[in-house]
């Protein structure tokens, strides 16, 4: 049977200055709790897998709001797993992200690694709107296959809006029934670690970082807004995060959480 489940996070800053949770609601596999933050001033929650999804079938969502003012970070205990369904028909997995930061706030979306197992079909979302003066870190990092198996089937969408007009859209598509030449020399070029870094930040309307290589197989782009965007390929997780972590600490200030 299908799970269905939605994960909501609401932040806001009460009257004394300190965040506060209106919202923190749990559904599914999906828990959700308040962990210690390391940054003063910021909060933290943490996704805490309570069991093994998404399955084909299931239908799951997070939701975070970081209200005005609010430095929020969302983390997770362990990396989601997409894994086949309990038969043939299935049918694909569907996970919806949804980010809202408001004016002045600063959110970083930090998950664990994603993995594609074999047989697997998960289509993804993830819809970011920023005020004008939100900044955002977002980190995406996808494993194609477990150790010694070939991939599932990954669709993924990122979609960011900054004061509702659009700033990033873009789709990737890998494994059984995705476009050719998915895993060929100009898309992964044999690697099975592929992951991105999104900065967004006001202060880049004065000065960004300029495009250029970070290495053979990294790239980061200015995009046409206060943003750039680090994308990398790499042979496994700890190779493609310690790429990705090189590129936060080059481009962010200390995390907050």
């Amino acid at each position: 049977m299908s799970v269905r489940a939605t994960a909501r996070v609401t932040a806001v800053r009460d009257s004394r200055g300190a965040t506060s949770f209106p919202v923190l609601e749990s559904e599914g596999p999906l828990a959700l709790r308040r962990t210690r933050a390391t940054a003063p001033g910021s909060a933290r929650v943490t996704v805490v897998g309570a069991m093994s999804a998404p399955l084909g079938g299931d239908r799951l969502a997070i939701e975070v709001r970081a209200g005005q003012g609010v430095q929020l970070t969302v983390d997770a205990t362990a990396a989601t797993v997409a894994l086949p369904g309990p038969g043939p028909d299935a049918g694909p997995a569907h996970y919806d992200v949804t980010l809202e930061a408001g004016e002045g706030a600063g959110l970083n979306w930090r998950p664990e690694q994603l993995i594609s197992a074999h047989g697997s079909h998960l289509i993804m979302r993830t819809t970011v709107e920023l005020a004008p003066t939100a900044r955002l870190v977002l980190r995406e990092e996808q494993i194609l296959g477990r150790h010694g198996e070939t991939t599932g089937t990954l669709i993924s969408r990122l979609t960011v809006r900054r004061a509702g007009r659009p700033l990033l859209d873009q789709q990737v598509a890998y494994g059984p029934g995705a476009p050719g030449g998915w895993d060929g020399p100009a898309v992964l070029g044999g690697h099975r670690a592929v992951g991105q870094l999104l900065v967004v930040d006001p202060g880049f309307d004065e000065k960004a970082p300029d495009t250029r290589l970070l290495g053979p197989t990294a790239v980061l782009t200015r995009l046409a807004g206060p943003a750039v965007l680090v994308t990398a390929v790499a042979t496994d997780a700890r190779e493609l995060r310690a790429v990705l972590d090189r590129a936060a600490d080059e481009l962010t200030a200390p995390a907050n959480g």
